[in-house]
Parts: C-alpha cells; sequence; structure tokens
C-alpha cells in the first residue's frame, strides 16, 4: 500500500474575545504561498454564538478545537499556533493530540506546562492591566458574589493596550468584532498528563516573543520561557498583535520555526541507532 505523502497543515488559534478572524493576513499570506490553514473559532469566540457566561469550563471553552484536530487525517503535519490566551488551548491539545503535532508556536501566548497551578503561573501567565486603571468591562453572570463569567477591554483603551503599532484599519476592525470572552473557562485552565504516549515535552514548541506588548508583557514572557523552555525563542519588535501589527514579519517566523524544526528532526533521524 502507498503510504500517502505528509501535509504541513497549520492550525490557528486566537485569544480571548476573538476569533478566527484574527487571522485575516496570515491566512492569506499562508494560502498565497501554497500552505494549508484552518482557523478555529472557540466557543463563544468569533461566529461562534455561545454565550461566554455560560462557557464556564475550559475543556468546554476549547472543545472546537479539539472535535476539529479529530477530524484532521493522520498523514497531516499539525502546526499549532495560539496567540495570547490560545497558548492555553494548545497545551491542552499537546495533550490530548500528542502524535498528531508536528509543531506548536506560541506569540505572545500564555505558555505553562499545565495551566494555572500555582500563584506563579498566574502571575507570569495572566495580563495585569490595573497600571493603566479601570480598563476592563467585567460580567458576573453568576451574581455578584462569585467569580467574573466573562471580560473584555473597553473600546476607548483596546488601540492603546492591544493594538498601539498595528495600522488603524486593523484596531477599528477589532474594535468592530472583539467578543467578552469567558475568563471564568480560563482561570480553570489546569491540565494534568495523560501517560507516557501522549508527553506533553515530545512535541516541539517555539515561542515568538512581542518586546512592546502591554498585554502580556515582556517580562511575563521571559519568565514562562525560562520555565518551560522552548526549543527556539524569536523575538518580534511588535504590539500585542503581531498578526495585525508585523504580518509579513510574522508570517516569515512562523516558516522559519517550521524550517528549523525539520532540519532538527532530519539530523536527529540520521544519527547512528545507537544513538537513538
Amino acid at each position: 500500500m502507498t503510504k500517502m505523502a505528509s501535509t504541513l497543515h497549520f492550525v490557528l488559534v486566537h485569544g480571548v474575545g476573538g476569533g478566527s478572524w484574527c487571522w485575516y493576513k496570515i491566512r492569506c499570506l499562508m494560502e498565497n504561498s501554497g500552505y494549508k490553514v484552518s482557523c478555529i473559532d472557540l466557543k463563544s469566540g468569533g461566529i461562534d454564538s455561545s454565550d461566554p457566561n455560560k462557557v464556564l469550563t475550559f475543556e468546554d471553552y476549547n472543545q472546537p478545537l479539539i472535535d476539529f484536530l479529530f477530524t484532521i487525517p493522520d498523514h497531516d503535519k499539525i502546526i499549532l499556533v495560539g496567540h495570547s490566551a490560545g497558548g492555553l488551548s494548545l497545551t491542552h491539545a499537546i495533550l490530548k493530540f500528542g502524535k498528531k503535532i508536528h509543531l506548536a508556536i506560541f506569540i505572545a501566548a500564555t505558555m505553562l506546562r499545565l495551566g494555572f497551578w500555582t500563584e506563579q503561573d498566574v502571575k507570569d501567565g495572566v495580563p495585569d492591566l490595573s497600571e493603566f486603571g479601570d480598563v476592563e468591562d467585567i460580567t458576573f453572570g453568576n451574581g455578584p458574589n462569585e467569580p467574573p463569567t466573562s471580560i473584555v477591554i473597553k473600546k476607548e483603551f483596546q488601540r492603546k493596550l492591544a493594538y498601539h503599532m498595528s495600522p488603524l484599519e486593523d484596531s477599528t476592525l477589532a474594535s468592530m468584532l472583539l467578543k467578552p470572552g469567558p475568563i471564568r473557562a480560563l482561570q480553570g485552565a489546569q491540565f494534568k498528563e495523560t501517560g507516557h504516549d501522549n508527553d506533553i515535552d515530545k512535541v516541539t514548541r517555539v515561542y515568538i516573543k512581542t518586546l512592546n506588548d502591554r498585554i502580556v508583557k515582556p517580562e511575563q514572557q521571559d519568565a514562562m520561557i525560562k520555565k518551560w523552555a522552548p526549543a527556539d525563542a524569536y523575538v518580534l519588535e511588535s504590539d500585542h498583535s503581531p498578526m495585525f501589527s508585523t504580518p509579513f514579519l510574522l508570517f516569515g517566523m512562523l516558516i522559519k520555526a517550521v524550517a528549523s524544526t525539520q532540519i532538527k528532526l532530519d539530523l536527529l533521524d540520521q544519527r547512528p541507532l545507537s544513538e537513538h
């Protein structure tokens, strides 16, 4: 039986309140260059009509990604790309589909090995916007005495915080499409390793750091990189949203990350059997 050729398949995952629309520039560049790419709307994100105040567990929130990965044929080499809180979605997927995932790329993203288990995890991985004042609209969907259920940056602060180096057209688009994100579900992102076959450290990871980020600050990114070191770390002179502010450079880094990973894997395959 003839073995099917492997196909690189990029799967792009948005952050809090975003959607597949966030990737329109990167998708265009990828498809015009001949790459296979899919953009996911997580539950309550993008065109998904779910109420974020009723999405209360991370598993529920991330289910669209998990369902989609189940449908990808085994001969596809999956390149997972996550932005911001989308990094948590990547980690969750790695634990479930370790053998299917060729590479995971974290862009200004929460990269915590097993999610939020300690105060330090929260300090490193959760944006702290308190220095900017009252900049978030918070909804307490389960009552004022319960934890908040959704959150979104107020429109008048979105450009200043998330898109300050991005074209005005893109920050305007984002202000029209950004939705409250299910913060209760995200805060509950705690993962457990499921066994040897899906060892989370077997999947190659690359981190793309954004030097002018006001959401996930550079020092937070550095802390996560140091704590759970990726195979490579690249740097962009970007705000929190390089898919808008530096799309060509970001596209180049994504392709470079894939090529670099493949070269390293090829070198490993060429070692004598005694060294494997």
